[in-house]
């Protein structure tokens, strides 16, 4: 499925390629307050502390981000005896934010509204620290449609509830819709990199994205429940002839706002369960560390292949 035509250039292609918010009254503004990250443009060189961003990882857990972000310091060669890594965001409790070299770590909480709001903030950031040449990424998990609990899907498209590929909001009483395309280029890029590892399965199928967990996802054990085992199976069973692999709850509003800011952003998310056989995640708490590591290995080796490449842009 071809991309959006505002992520349609080729990564080597935008060199200083500088992240721009397309609100004109940002750049007007004397002070920028990111209430929900507790940062300030008057009390934080913003520059100075994120000017070299190049890649940034965004999950719904903090305590997943803070792991990833160690374990990218291990990856990238940056980790030694007594390393810390604190939070940027410790001055509030609403997001952690986590940095190591060149990658960002940032936690989005659950949902669209959480993760809608640390992006404002976030491409606000990058904004003012003068980044360039930024890719986002969503490590997270999801629930599979036909799929081996602990494969891990890249998002070719993100849909909503209703398989179309748009995210819809009312702004000032109107609805707006905006198209969920994701970068084609950067997809076949992280599947190259899943080959390269051949650590877990892997494919690239379209991600559903709802605004529910329990009947928003078509379960049968949350405390409301409207339908029947037939109506979900006949649901997920429509979804995955739609070519849809999984669901979560972030991935459209990802799309959505970077897209619209031309920043390349890929969603991937390992499955931790085959919803077409169950609704409850009941795998050991063991394997299901494991399987969120698979996404973090992933992505790992994507950057490490970017930054080589920068390196070494001849490959010489």
């Amino acid at each position: 499925m071809a991309s959006s035509g505002s992520q349609t250039k080729k990564h080597d292609n935008h060199s200083d390629h500088l992240v721009q918010p397309t609100n004109p009254n940002v750049a007007a503004m004397q002070e920028d307050v990111l209430y929900h990250f507790s940062l300030s443009t008057s009390t934080h060189d913003f520059p100075a502390m994120f000017g070299d961003v190049k890649f940034v990882c965004v999950g719904g857990s903090p305590t997943r981000m803070e792991a990833f972000a160690k374990y990218m310091a291990k990856e990238l060669g940056l980790d030694h005896p007594g390393a810390e890594y604190p939070n940027i965001c410790r001055g509030t409790d609403r997001y952690a934010m986590f940095k190591v070299g060149p990658v960002l770590s940032v936690s989005h909480g659950i949902g669209i509204p959480s993760t809608s709001i640390m992006l404002h903030e976030l491409i606000k950031l990058l904004y003012h620290a003068h980044c360039s040449d930024v890719t986002v990424i969503r490590i997270g998990t999801s629930g599979g449609i036909g799929l081996k609990p602990g494969s891990v899907v890249i998002t070719r498209q993100a849909v909503d509830a209703s398989f179309e590929p748009v995210f819809e909001q009312v702004v000032l009483g109107k609805r707006v819709v905006q198209r969920t395309h994701l970068d084609e280029e950067l997809v076949q890029e992280l599947m190259q990199c899943a080959l390269d590892l051949l650590e877990f399965p892997t494919v690239i199928g379209n991600t559903m994205c709802t605004s529910d967990f329990y009947e928003g996802q078509g379960r049968l054990d949350g405390a409301l429940c409207s339908y029947t085992e037939k109506d979900k199976q006949k649901y997920l069973q429509a979804a995955h002839s739609a070519g849809i692999c999984n669901i979560e709850m972030e991935s459209s509003v990802l799309a959505a706002i970077c897209g619209a800011c031309s920043i390349p952003v890929a969603v991937v998310c390992v499955t931790l369960l085959n919803r077409l056989e169950g609704d409850q995640v009941s795998s050991p708490h063991e394997v299901l560390v494991e399987y969120q590591q698979r996404p973090q290995r992933l992505v790992s080796h994507f950057i490490k292949k970017r930054l080589a490449a920068a390196q070494n842009p001849l490959n010489l």
